[in-house]
Protein backbone atom coordinates (compact mmCIF):
# COMPACT_ATOMS: atom_id res chain seq x y z
CA UNK A 1 0.00 0.00 0.00
CA UNK A 2 1.20 3.85 -0.48
CA UNK A 3 0.58 6.05 2.10
CA UNK A 4 1.79 9.37 2.52
CA UNK A 5 2.43 10.25 6.50
CA UNK A 6 3.79 13.69 6.64
CA UNK A 7 1.85 16.61 8.75
CA UNK A 8 -0.84 18.00 7.11
CA UNK A 9 -4.84 18.58 7.39
CA UNK A 10 -7.54 17.93 4.93
CA UNK A 11 -10.87 19.73 4.74
CA UNK A 12 -12.06 17.81 1.80
CA UNK A 13 -11.92 14.64 0.72
CA UNK A 14 -8.39 13.36 -0.08
CA UNK A 15 -6.59 9.84 -0.78
CA UNK A 16 -4.83 9.06 1.55
CA UNK A 17 -3.77 5.22 0.58
CA UNK A 18 -3.50 2.95 -1.82
CA UNK A 19 -3.40 -0.49 -1.95
CA UNK A 20 -3.06 -1.83 -5.41
CA UNK A 21 -4.43 -5.21 -4.93
CA UNK A 22 -6.85 -6.60 -2.81
CA UNK A 23 -8.64 -10.04 -3.19
CA UNK A 24 -10.50 -9.76 0.05
CA UNK A 25 -11.92 -6.67 0.61
CA UNK A 26 -14.10 -6.87 -2.29
CA UNK A 27 -16.38 -9.95 -1.86
CA UNK A 28 -15.91 -12.04 -5.02
CA UNK A 29 -13.53 -9.38 -6.52
CA UNK A 30 -9.94 -8.33 -7.40
CA UNK A 31 -10.17 -4.43 -6.21
CA UNK A 32 -7.98 -1.66 -5.38
CA UNK A 33 -8.38 -0.07 -2.24
CA UNK A 34 -8.49 3.63 -1.51
CA UNK A 35 -8.11 5.38 1.98
CA UNK A 36 -9.01 8.59 3.06
CA UNK A 37 -7.80 10.57 5.84
CA UNK A 38 -9.69 11.21 9.28
CA UNK A 39 -12.70 9.33 11.69
CA UNK A 40 -15.06 10.36 14.22
CA UNK A 41 -14.48 6.87 16.06
CA UNK A 42 -12.10 6.44 18.27
CA UNK A 43 -11.72 2.37 17.84
CA UNK A 44 -9.26 1.08 20.41
CA UNK A 45 -8.61 -1.89 17.41
CA UNK A 46 -8.29 0.18 14.42
CA UNK A 47 -5.85 -1.05 11.96
CA UNK A 48 -5.91 2.46 10.51
CA UNK A 49 -5.54 4.56 13.44
CA UNK A 50 -2.41 6.70 11.87
CA UNK A 51 -4.93 7.89 9.32
CA UNK A 52 -7.27 8.83 11.25
CA UNK A 53 -5.24 11.02 13.58
CA UNK A 54 -2.59 11.95 11.73
CA UNK A 55 -3.32 11.39 7.98
CA UNK A 56 -0.67 13.62 6.67
CA UNK A 57 0.10 15.17 2.50
CA UNK A 58 -2.29 13.30 1.09
CA UNK A 59 -1.49 11.28 -2.52
CA UNK A 60 -1.60 13.13 -5.79
CA UNK A 61 -4.81 12.38 -7.45
CA UNK A 62 -3.07 11.96 -10.81
CA UNK A 63 -0.98 8.70 -9.07
CA UNK A 64 -4.10 7.13 -8.12
CA UNK A 65 -6.57 7.83 -10.71
CA UNK A 66 -3.76 7.37 -13.44
CA UNK A 67 -3.30 3.53 -11.97
CA UNK A 68 -6.63 3.51 -11.76
CA UNK A 69 -6.91 3.83 -15.57
CA UNK A 70 -4.15 2.06 -16.72
CA UNK A 71 -5.90 -0.90 -14.20
CA UNK A 72 -9.06 -1.32 -16.11
CA UNK A 73 -9.93 -4.78 -17.33
CA UNK A 74 -7.50 -6.11 -14.99
CA UNK A 75 -8.84 -4.98 -11.36
CA UNK A 76 -12.83 -5.91 -11.05
CA UNK A 77 -13.77 -3.20 -8.42
CA UNK A 78 -12.19 -0.33 -6.20
CA UNK A 79 -13.21 -0.09 -2.55
CA UNK A 80 -13.16 3.48 -0.61
CA UNK A 81 -12.20 2.90 3.06
CA UNK A 82 -10.74 5.06 6.24
CA UNK A 83 -10.68 6.29 8.36
CA UNK A 84 -14.67 7.19 7.56
CA UNK A 85 -15.41 7.93 4.05
CA UNK A 86 -18.78 9.29 4.64
CA UNK A 87 -17.23 12.08 7.19
CA UNK A 88 -16.39 14.02 3.92
CA UNK A 89 -19.09 16.11 2.05
CA UNK A 90 -17.13 15.96 -0.94
CA UNK A 91 -17.47 11.46 -1.31
CA UNK A 92 -20.00 11.72 -3.84
CA UNK A 93 -17.59 13.27 -6.65
CA UNK A 94 -14.72 10.90 -5.80
CA UNK A 95 -17.27 8.29 -6.06
CA UNK A 96 -18.08 9.60 -9.47
CA UNK A 97 -14.63 9.93 -10.74
CA UNK A 98 -14.25 5.99 -10.01
CA UNK A 99 -17.75 4.76 -11.56
CA UNK A 100 -16.79 7.35 -14.50
CA UNK A 101 -13.59 5.10 -15.18
CA UNK A 102 -16.31 2.07 -15.45
CA UNK A 103 -15.42 0.37 -11.77
CA UNK A 104 -17.64 -0.86 -9.27
CA UNK A 105 -17.29 1.03 -6.18
CA UNK A 106 -17.58 -0.48 -2.71
CA UNK A 107 -17.60 1.78 0.47
CA UNK A 108 -17.23 0.85 3.85
CA UNK A 109 -18.63 3.20 6.48
CA UNK A 110 -19.74 3.34 10.20
CA UNK A 111 -22.55 4.22 9.22
CA UNK A 112 -23.24 7.40 11.40
CA UNK A 113 -24.04 9.50 8.06
CA UNK A 114 -27.02 7.93 6.98
CA UNK A 115 -27.63 11.57 4.54
CA UNK A 116 -24.35 10.99 2.65
CA UNK A 117 -24.94 7.10 2.14
CA UNK A 118 -28.67 8.10 1.11
CA UNK A 119 -27.39 10.41 -1.55
CA UNK A 120 -24.59 8.26 -2.91
CA UNK A 121 -27.49 4.80 -3.21
CA UNK A 122 -29.96 7.58 -4.59
CA UNK A 123 -27.42 8.59 -7.24
CA UNK A 124 -26.25 4.85 -8.11
CA UNK A 125 -22.83 5.34 -7.91
CA UNK A 126 -22.01 2.64 -5.41
CA UNK A 127 -22.56 -1.06 -5.54
CA UNK A 128 -21.98 -2.28 -2.40
CA UNK A 129 -21.52 -1.42 1.37
CA UNK A 130 -19.88 -2.85 4.17
CA UNK A 131 -21.85 -1.49 7.24
CA UNK A 132 -20.27 -1.84 10.27
CA UNK A 133 -21.82 -2.97 13.81
CA UNK A 134 -19.56 -2.21 16.23
CA UNK A 135 -21.01 -3.72 19.73
CA UNK A 136 -24.89 -3.75 20.84
CA UNK A 137 -26.35 -0.43 21.47
CA UNK A 138 -25.72 -0.44 25.10
CA UNK A 139 -22.08 -0.92 24.54
CA UNK A 140 -21.18 1.18 21.43
CA UNK A 141 -19.83 3.76 23.03
CA UNK A 142 -17.37 1.78 24.41
CA UNK A 143 -16.38 -0.15 21.39
CA UNK A 144 -16.11 2.64 19.47
CA UNK A 145 -13.85 4.65 21.75
CA UNK A 146 -16.55 7.54 21.75
CA UNK A 147 -19.92 8.74 22.43
CA UNK A 148 -22.42 7.89 18.95
CA UNK A 149 -25.22 8.73 17.42
CA UNK A 150 -27.41 5.60 17.72
CA UNK A 151 -29.84 7.29 15.79
CA UNK A 152 -27.98 8.07 12.83
CA UNK A 153 -26.99 4.24 13.07
CA UNK A 154 -30.39 3.12 13.45
CA UNK A 155 -30.83 4.65 10.13
CA UNK A 156 -28.15 3.90 8.16
CA UNK A 157 -28.76 0.16 8.39
CA UNK A 158 -32.90 1.08 7.97
CA UNK A 159 -31.23 2.65 4.76
CA UNK A 160 -29.53 -0.75 3.48
CA UNK A 161 -32.45 -2.90 4.34
CA UNK A 162 -35.47 -1.01 2.64
CA UNK A 163 -32.96 -1.88 -0.53
CA UNK A 164 -31.25 -0.42 -3.15
CA UNK A 165 -27.92 -1.59 -2.79
CA UNK A 166 -25.99 -4.95 -2.11
CA UNK A 167 -24.56 -4.71 0.93
CA UNK A 168 -23.36 -6.48 4.46
CA UNK A 169 -23.22 -5.99 7.85
CA UNK A 170 -19.74 -6.93 9.84
CA UNK A 171 -18.48 -6.68 13.32
CA UNK A 172 -14.82 -7.23 14.19
CA UNK A 173 -15.10 -9.43 17.56
CA UNK A 174 -12.40 -8.60 20.28
CA UNK A 175 -12.52 -10.44 23.57
CA UNK A 176 -12.32 -7.64 25.57
CA UNK A 177 -15.15 -5.82 23.89
CA UNK A 178 -17.10 -8.34 23.40
CA UNK A 179 -19.49 -10.94 25.22
CA UNK A 180 -22.06 -13.97 24.39
CA UNK A 181 -24.93 -11.82 25.16
CA UNK A 182 -23.92 -8.55 23.10
CA UNK A 183 -24.11 -10.80 19.87
CA UNK A 184 -27.88 -11.85 21.16
CA UNK A 185 -28.79 -8.07 21.35
CA UNK A 186 -27.17 -7.30 18.15
CA UNK A 187 -29.25 -10.44 16.13
CA UNK A 188 -32.62 -8.79 17.55
CA UNK A 189 -31.39 -5.21 16.66
CA UNK A 190 -30.24 -6.56 12.77
CA UNK A 191 -32.76 -9.47 12.95
CA UNK A 192 -33.67 -10.53 8.88
CA UNK A 193 -32.18 -12.44 5.86
CA UNK A 194 -29.07 -10.07 5.35
CA UNK A 195 -25.35 -10.58 5.32
CA UNK A 196 -23.68 -10.51 8.61
CA UNK A 197 -20.16 -11.54 9.16
CA UNK A 198 -18.61 -12.28 12.32
CA UNK A 199 -14.64 -11.36 11.67
CA UNK A 200 -11.68 -11.86 14.16
CA UNK A 201 -9.39 -9.07 15.55
CA UNK A 202 -6.55 -9.62 14.07
CA UNK A 203 -3.86 -7.64 16.38
CA UNK A 204 -1.23 -5.13 14.72
CA UNK A 205 1.70 -2.24 15.40
CA UNK A 206 -0.96 0.17 14.05
CA UNK A 207 -3.52 -0.80 16.50
CA UNK A 208 -3.67 1.97 19.24
CA UNK A 209 -4.42 0.22 22.45
CA UNK A 210 -2.30 -2.90 23.23
CA UNK A 211 -2.98 -6.47 24.57
CA UNK A 212 -6.37 -7.25 22.64
CA UNK A 213 -6.99 -10.37 21.94
CA UNK A 214 -9.23 -12.26 19.53
CA UNK A 215 -11.80 -14.92 20.54
CA UNK A 216 -10.92 -18.50 19.61
CA UNK A 217 -12.51 -20.46 17.64
CA UNK A 218 -14.95 -21.98 19.82
CA UNK A 219 -15.97 -18.69 21.00
CA UNK A 220 -16.58 -17.33 17.67
CA UNK A 221 -18.83 -20.00 17.11
CA UNK A 222 -20.96 -19.48 20.12
CA UNK A 223 -21.58 -16.12 18.86
CA UNK A 224 -22.36 -16.83 15.24
CA UNK A 225 -24.90 -19.25 16.83
CA UNK A 226 -26.44 -16.72 18.85
CA UNK A 227 -26.59 -14.30 16.04
CA UNK A 228 -28.38 -16.97 13.80
CA UNK A 229 -31.35 -17.08 15.68
CA UNK A 230 -32.18 -14.26 14.25
CA UNK A 231 -29.63 -13.44 11.29
CA UNK A 232 -29.89 -16.89 9.58
CA UNK A 233 -27.38 -15.62 6.85
CA UNK A 234 -24.69 -14.97 9.40
CA UNK A 235 -21.09 -16.77 8.98
CA UNK A 236 -17.98 -16.05 10.02
CA UNK A 237 -15.55 -14.37 8.14
CA UNK A 238 -12.28 -16.23 7.59
CA UNK A 239 -12.71 -19.47 9.62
Amino acid sequence: MIVKNDNGANKKMRIYGLQKLSLVDYPGKTAAVLFTGGCNFRCPFCHNYELVINPGDPLDPKEVFGYLEKRKGLLDGVVITGGEPLLHADISETVKEVKALGYPVKIDTNGTFPGRLAELITEGNIDYVAMDIKNCKEKYFLTAGTDVDLDAVEKSIMLLKNGGVDFEFRTTVVSQLHEREDFVRIGQWIKGEEKYYLQRFKDSENVPYGNLKAPDDDELLSYLAEVQKFVPNAAIRGL
